[in-house]
Order: structure tokens, then C-alpha cells, then sequence
């Protein structure tokens, strides 16, 4: 009988679509919900946010408490636990993802590369400017330029080797954990969302789609192409969602102040 890993490897690109789809359902959910909550506040004379201090507070201290279970689970012994499903899985992806589709996802998983980041970001940031956001052009630089040293900074201290793969068609230098793709690509297309939602609040639905299909899409590619291990991008998500909601949540909050910057 297959082992569960054996078992996802051997459906990888069947799960990989059914978690994508089930990604956008609970996003397309969410923002229903927050929609209906914005709609009772103008009612009530209250003052809409796209996000509540109370619940940006509350699902920060929720991503990271996951963040640590994660890194107590992995600094375990490697061959049991999450360390051990995380290595079984990377050896069986490696016996059975043929050779063509890797290639296919090689080429997907270079839309969270920092330079490719780095650039989209340095457009967004010249349109705000152009454009006077001075406010919300501050919140995309400061969680931008947060990706680096927060995500780094972990690596560096948990110094988790990356596992191995012969395909070579991405060859990674550094630490594993957490993913630094998972983070990026959590903290740019989901700040990205936002910024896209400040300006054209009317496009929603597409906006929260497509930041949460990149976000999955980039993510799961790391663990189909053995780059990192499946606790790694677990850890980027969580990381990079805490970071985001910090920064999406101050956003709003200095938005709502006397004299903030407009809708």
C-alpha cells in the first residue's frame, strides 16, 4: 500500500488544482463576508474598513502561534513527524513528477523571484507616486522592503538544509526554511490586492481571485519542484500573512485617522 506521501506525489497535479480551487472559494467567502460587515458600518454610521483591528489582531496571533507549532514540529527528529512526512514527500515528488512537467512549473514558480518582485514593485510603487497616494505608497514600500530582512532573518535562524532534487531546472542556494517564495508572493500579490482594491473597489471579485491564485500557485510549486520542503511554504504562508495583515491593518488604521488619506 502507498504511503500518504507516495499517494500525494502520485496525484500532485490533481490536488494541487482542487486546493487552488478551494483557495479562491474561501477567499471569494471572506471578502463576502467583509463586504457585508462594510455595508452594516455605512449604515450605522461607522467608518468601513476592508479590515478590523480586532480581527487583524487576532489572526496575527493565529498565524504565528502556527508558525512556532511548525518550527517545534520540523526541529523534532527528522525521519518522524512533519519532518519525516516532509522528506518522504520530496523523495516520492522527485520518483514520480515527470520530467515535462516540471519544466512547466520551473517556468511558473519564477513569478515570485526577487527580481521579478523587486521590479513589479518599483511600477506600483512609480503609479502611487504619480498618482499623490503618498499614503498608501508608504505602505506598499514598507511591506516591500519587509520581505527581505524578516524572511532572511528566519532562515538564518533555523539554517534548514533544502532538500534534494537532480531535475536541475531551479537551482536554489541558501536555507529552506521558511520559503522565502511562499512569503514574497503572500506579501506582494496580497498587498498588491489591496491596493488594487483602494483604487478599483468595484473589480473585487477578480482582484481577490487572482491574488490568492498566484499566491497558490507560487507557493505549491516550490513543493512539486523540491525546492522546499512542505513545512517550509506552510511557514511562508504564515509568516508572510502575519506580516501582511500588520501592514494591511496599520494601513487602514492610519487611513481612518483625522486627516488620513482618502478612500
Amino acid at each position: 500500500m502507498n504511503t500518504p506521501a507516495e499517494w500525494i506525489a502520485l496525484h500532485a497535479l490533481k490536488l494541487w488544482a482542487l486546493l487552488l480551487l478551494l483557495a479562491l472559494l474561501a477567499g471569494d467567502l471572506a471578502w463576502q463576508r467583509n463586504a457585508r460587515w462594510q455595508r452594516r458600518a455605512v449604515q450605522t454610521g461607522q467608518a468601513p474598513t476592508l479590515l478590523r483591528w480586532r480581527v487583524g489582531l487576532l489572526l496575527c496571533l493565529v498565524l504565528l502561534l502556527f508558525f512556532g507549532g511548525l518550527a517545534l514540529a520540523i526541529s523534532g527528529q527528522p525521519t518522524t513527524g512533519l519532518g519525516g512526512f516532509d522528506t518522504s514527500l520530496a523523495a516520492s515528488l522527485r520518483a514520480h513528477l515527470p520530467v515535462p512537467v516540471l519544466r512547466m512549473i520551473a517556468a511558473i514558480t519564477h513569478l515570485g523571484d526577487t527580481l521579478w518582485v523587486a521590479s513589479a514593485a518599483a511600477v506600483v510603487l512609480l503609479v502611487l507616486l504619480l498618482r499623490h497616494r503618498w499614503s498608501l505608497a508608504a505602505s506598499w514600500s514598507v511591506a516591500l522592503l519587509g520581505i527581505l530582512p524578516i524572511n532572511g532573518g528566519l532562515k538564518a535562524l533555523f539554517r534548514r538544509v533544502r532538500p534534494l532534487h537532480d531535475h536541475g531546472f531551479i537551482v536554489e542556494p541558501g536555507w529552506s526554511f521558511p520559503s522565502g517564495h511562499a512569503f514574497g508572493a503572500m506579501v506582494f500579490y496580497g498587498m498588491l490586492a489591496y491596493v488594487l482594491l483602494r483604487l478599483t473597489p468595484r473589480f473585487h471579485r477578480a482582484i481577490i481571485a487572482g491574488a490568492v491564485l498566484m499566491i497558490g500557485v507560487i507557493g505549491t510549486s516550490r513543493i512539486l519542484l523540491q525546492v522546499h520542503y512542505f513545512s517550509d511554504v506552510l511557514a511562508g504562508y504564515a509568516t508572510g500573512a502575519a506580516w501582511l495583515v500588520l501592514c494591511v491593518g496599520t494601513a487602514e488604521w492610519l487611513r481612518h485617522q483625522p486627516g488620513g488619506a482618502t478612500p
